[in-house]
């Protein structure tokens, strides 16, 4: 492609020294008022030569040359003396020797000023004359007296040429385009410094209508500090400029305190966003290792509730909770080396307790993440529950130290000694009820047992199992108090047979008492438990044998029942035959019914066996009929059974 014509044009950065016409371009000097031109007079090349080798001979010599081509190649050649420069030369150019003295520099001057004081006026008088020989025009009523001689100062006047109008075209261009990029310039700053203007108005009226919603939320607001480099002295205005937020609890230590501090962003594009320099977005996660039977641990965890920090409220509500649970970890960690029955192992971010058989406590602060997917299970919600009943007990303890400060007539304690030495205030409690649910869990299940058993042998039984007797009112109002014990109870009534009662009371951690018509016995053990309520079994069982032998007999023969309560057996006797109803412990009962046997295995499940005693041989038994959990009749209607084929027989 070729280049366009316009783009070979070149300019020369050199003045033009030759016109259009190749003729020399002579230097202008000056114009007359005529209109005259003054060039410069052109000299001839030959001649300035001439002048400038004359000089040379002047003034360094006629043997310059010869002098010059001695001299080796790249050396100069040194001056003469009297191309030297004398003292006084070098006195002027040293400027060590220029300084004048105090004393000469006022002789300088006196002689100086004088004279340029007159050679002001003169200039100052020429100065006059020239504005007015300009600024008046020529008039014939000029009087001859006060005209100027013809030798005296005169004045021209000098005509501009006009312009070329392209070349004013031009500049007018310039001229209008300059004025008008400047102008949108500062329009452009005045407009970007009103946006600014309102941007910073409609902030500081964010700025504190944030503040009053963040005051009428009950949040405290504190003075700032004064800035760095701030004037602290006396007479300085110390009165603080601005607020922090806190969100601390009020009894909490000082180093949690200094952290539950927030300031409100001041030039950000949105007020509503709070600054929080010392959050750490960390919470308190509550996890129960659970093994079953085959030593297999299942983990349940708490679902922390997660604030989208939306608005104000969330926002400091949010770290207000990242910061207590903080602060219940550092008080777990140290309660945990002090716990007198569980194993602990504690880290920086970790403490594991082994509360119970198969069950094993954690507590760890984790880095906030989204919510993951939790199944909702029993041991899901324990641990809710003891996260929510921690930071109860953390504001009961924060009551008990605010009631001692109250109280003390000295001043006020230190944090540290506030709370009692030894006590486990957060911890305790909180391995007590893990412990009094497995406890109750244990009893329960033993309970079942025992009501299943009873159940499917015939004899109605009802169960009502209280784990916690206390309402929620009670509990809270304990807490509200200053209580931090959370010693919890309930009880278990166990009604067998619509007649006898069997009442239960128990208490945290693993405390069972069991109230009997005849007595009030402290239970310290299951086997011990189990023992209790099979000996109770085994007398309901007696009177309802008892009791069914009599309304049988009625309608056929007549005959006496009664309970040995000292041998344990029900004995029964009609004409011509004896019954024998007998009890073997601890598990295994023998009921002879010419001859009954029943028997209780572990898990409380009836079997009887009936042994028939010959007449003629009173020694020896011999195996009459059974009976099992699997049989389709109850105990008692077997034992009709039983009695009637015996009686039939004879």
């Amino acid at each position: 492609m070729e280049e366009r014509d316009w783009k070979k044009t070149k300019l020369s950065l050199e003045r033009p020294y030759r016109d259009d016409h190749g003729e020399r371009i002579p230097v202008l000097l000056d114009i007359t008022p005529d209109g005259e031109q003054v060039f410069e007079t052109p000299e001839h090349p030959t001649k300035l030569l001439g002048e400038n080798l004359r000089r040379i001979f002047n003034e360094r010599g006629v043997d310059f040359f010869e002098r010059q081509d001695s001299l080796p190649s790249g050396v100069a050649q040194p001056l003469d003396a009297a191309d030297q420069p004398n003292e006084d030369e070098e006195s002027v150019l040293d400027p060590a020797k220029t300084v004048l003295t105090p004393e000469e520099l006022y002789n300088l001057r006196k002689e100086c000023i004088p004279q340029l004081f007159i050679a002001l006026g003169e200039m100052t008088e020429a100065r006059d004359v020239l504005s007015l020989l300009l600024s008046s025009a020529p008039s014939q009523h000029v009087s001859a007296a006060s005209s100027l001689p013809p030798s005296a100062l005169t004045a021209t006047v000098v005509t501009k040429p006009p312009p070329i109008s392209s070349v004013e075209v031009f500049n007018a261009q310039l001229t209008i385009g300059g004025k008008d990029e400047a102008l949108r310039k500062a329009a452009n700053i005045f407009g970007v410094a009103a946006t600014k203007l309102e941007k910073s108005r409609q902030s500081s009226e964010n700025y504190w209508a944030d503040a009053l919603k963040i005051r009428r939320a009950n949040w405290g607001l504190v003075p700032a500090p004064l800035p760095l480099g701030a004037p602290t002295g006396k007479g300085a205005d110390k009165t603080s400029k601005d607020f922090f937020i806190s969100f601390g609890l009020e009894e909490s230590p000082v180093q949690f305190r200094r952290r539950a501090l927030a300031h409100m962003g001041t030039y950000d594009a949105a007020s509503n966003n709070l600054q929080f320099p010392h959050r750490r977005r960390h919470r308190l996660r509550i996890s129960l290792a659970v093994a079953d039977s085959g030593q297999t641990a299942c983990t349940f965890r708490n679902a922390p509730d997660l604030l989208n920090a939306v608005s104000l409220n969330e926002s400091l509500t949010a770290a207000q909770k990242e910061l207590i649970d903080e602060e219940v970890f550092s008080v777990l960690i140290r309660e945990a080396s002090n716990l007198p029955t569980a194993s602990t192992r504690v880290s920086e971010r970790l403490i594991v307790i082994d509360v119970a058989e198969r069950i094993e406590l954690q507590f760890e602060m984790v880095a906030i993440t989204l919510n993951p997917l939790i199944v909702s299970t029993s041991w899901t919600l324990t641990c809710d529950l003891i996260y929510h009943t921690l930071h109860a007990l953390l504001l009961c303890m924060h009551t008990t130290q605010k009631s001692q400060r109250i109280l003390s007539r000295g001043p006020s304690k230190p944090y540290s000694s506030a709370i009692p030495t030894g006590r486990s205030v957060l911890l305790q409690p909180i391995i007590d009820l893990l412990q009094y649910q497995q406890f109750c869990t244990r009893i329960k299940t033993e309970l079942n047992k025992l009501t299943s058993a009873l159940r499917s042998a015939g004899v109605p039984c009802i169960l009502r199992f209280d784990a916690v007797g206390e309402t929620g009112q009670y509990l809270q109002r304990r807490l509200a108090t200053g209580d931090s014990s959370l010693r919890v109870g309930g009880e278990a009534l166990l009604r067998i047979d619509n007649r006898q009662t069997l009442r239960l009371t128990f208490a945290s951690p693993s405390s069972l008492t069991a109230h009997l018509p005849q007595a009030t016995l402290s239970i310290a053990s299951v086997p011990q438990l189990c023992q209790l309520l099979a000996d109770e079994a085994e007398k309901c069982l007696l009177s309802k044998l008892c009791e069914s032998g009599e309304r049988y007999d009625r309608t056929s023969v007549a005959s006496t029942w009664f309970v040995d309560a000292v041998s344990g057996k029900t004995v029964g006797r009609w004409e011509g035959c004896i019954v024998y109803v007998q009890c073997l412990r601890p598990f295994r009962r023998l009921i002879r019914c010419r001859n009954f046997c029943v028997s209780f295995n572990q898990d409380f499940a009836v079997h009887s066996s009936a042994y028939r005693l010959d007449r003629g041989n009173t020694d020896k038994l011999s195996l009459y009929d059974t009976y099992s959990p699997q049989t389709a009749a109850s105990l008692i209607v077997w034992q009709q059974q039983v009695l009637e084929r015996v009686l039939s027989e004879h």
